[in-house]
């Protein structure tokens, strides 16, 4: 790799801690943490030791000593950038930290932007972008499945996939334009049919493997839940329950949720965003007014809708609104306060909703296991098995294998129609392209400057 500047960031978060990091990377790295470094015992110094080595001693500049501290040395390319690294292991205090950061900016290296040193690793070939995507995600992650996708595709699922047909399509490319250019030698007699063959159950699996897409989301972002009901139907105790704390406020009094109130919680390994919203029913109140929009509105960006019901209450003009709302939308119907005399029944409910009904009662805190169960069943169908199943979670990457399905659909609709082979290789070089783009091989350089500019400080 060319020679370039030689970069330092904090590498842990910031905030009080026993451990922090600091992370230097370049060619200079050692002899930039010499000038600051002072070992325990000694006089040796950091570029001189080899690679996967800790080190005990001072940060000191000025005489002054800053820390006690661990130094640990990894030599290029055996480092996460693949050059050069060094790692100041001191104590997690904030000051202590920018402390040694600022000496060794001062001792010649400039501050890392975010996503450099993930970015020096994709430039150095350690992993390409989807391994690099993978990184953040999995420093994001907000659920134990998207921590076990996230380190799926760190160590390359997504990545093998992709490369492996993006050879059959090279391999087939190149085969017709040897035929095109010598065809005495090379036939391409029946050649039509064989590649019919092999293009569509490859079409199928970048079509099945878009798919997983929608669950995919739900295992990166977790579940958008919004709950709805007319006021006092026991919405906010819903939101308590699930929270697991009093986080909204409860009474007798109907409309005491004014505005939307947003918890995130786990569930079976699952994140669901919960947002308890106003009571839906026409009111002469301007500020109760505002919520009851602000809740209606809110629901066209919902996964999932918790409809309350009030099983001590008719159903009235309130429920029918709320029911017209959520048609055609993924929504559980709850069968609430089962705990005093009902005058509904779930059959009731079932009958004028058209969907399945889960009693249950916020109060006594019952029926929550079969609407867990019932949420697992919806969005992933079942537990997830990641040792088998690679799952798509990232948006830039459907829209390529979406694009690559389509060019692969017009060599086969190119095939049905007789059209010569000729007709077949510009398709196949886009789905190819599209691919490429996924690994990083075929991309333009502000789509990954942008990518990398997401990344946290640091990483």
């Amino acid at each position: 790799m060319v020679k370039t500047e030689t970069i330092a960031a904090i590498a842990t978060a910031l905030s009080p801690a026993g451990i922090g990091i600091i992370r230097i990377s370049g060619e200079d790295a050692p002899e930039i943490a010499d000038r600051i470094f002072v070992p325990a015992k000694g006089k040796k110094k950091l570029a001189d030791q080899k690679g996967y080595t800790v080190h005990y001693g001072h940060i000191a500049e000025n005489g002054e000593i800053l820390d006690e501290v661990l130094a640990l040395v990894m030599r290029a390319p055996h480092s996460y950038t693949t050059e050069n690294c060094v790692e100041i292991h001191c104590h997690g205090g904030i000051l202590v930290l920018r402390r040694i950061l600022s000496a060794i900016l001062r001792n010649g290296a400039r501050m890392a932007e975010p996503g450099e040193f993930t970015r020096r690793a994709f430039l150095g070939g350690r992993i390409d972008l989807s391994q690099a995507e993978a990184v953040m995600d999995l420093i994001n992650a907000k659920s134990d499945y998207a921590r076990k996708s996230s380190v799926r595709q760190l160590g390359g699922a997504l990545s093998e996939k992709v490369r492996s047909l993006r050879e059959t399509i090279l391999y087939e490319t190149a085969y017709i334009e040897s035929a095109l250019d010598d065809p005495e030698h090379i036939s391409l007699d029946g050649y039509p049919e064989r590649l019919k063959g092999i293009l569509i159950p490859m079409a199928e699996e970048l079509q099945n493997l878009a798919a997983t897409f929608s669950r995919g989301k739900v295992v990166r972002e977790g579940i958008q839940t919004v709950i709805l009901g007319k006021p006092n139907a026991g919405k906010s105790s819903l939101m308590n329950v699930l929270v697991g704390e009093d986080r909204a406020i409860v009474t007798d009094v109907e409309g005491t949720t004014r505005d939307t109130l947003e918890e995130q919680i786990r569930l079976r390994g699952i994140s669901l965003n919960i947002i308890d919203t106003a009571g839906i029913r026409e009111t002469d109140n301007i500020v109760e007014k505002i919520g009851v929009d602000k809740a209606r509105s809110i629901v066209d960006k919902a996964d999932l809708i918790l409809y309350i019901v009030d099983g001590s209450r008719p159903l009235d003009e309130n429920d029918r609104q709320i029911l017209e709302l959520i048609e055609g939308r993924r929504a559980i119907v709850l069968l609430n306060k089962s705990d005093l005399r009902q005058v509904l029944t779930a059959e009731e409910v079932e009958n004028v909703s058209g969907r399945k009904v889960l009693p249950v009662s916020a109060k006594e805190q019952t029926g929550f296991d079969r609407l867990e169960e019932t949420i697992e069943s919806m969005f992933l169908s079942g537990e997830i098995d990641f040792n088998e199943e690679l799952i798509i979670t990232n948006d830039r990457h459907r829209a390529a294998l979406e694009e690559a399905e389509k060019s692969l659909q017009l060599v086969l609709e190119s095939i049905e129609s007789g059209m010569t082979e000729d007709f077949f290789t510009v398709d196949l070089l886009n789905a190819y392209e599209e691919l490429g783009s996924i690994i990083g091989e075929s991309m333009e350089d502000d789509l990954a400057e942008e990518i990398f500019r997401n990344f946290c400080m640091g990483k």
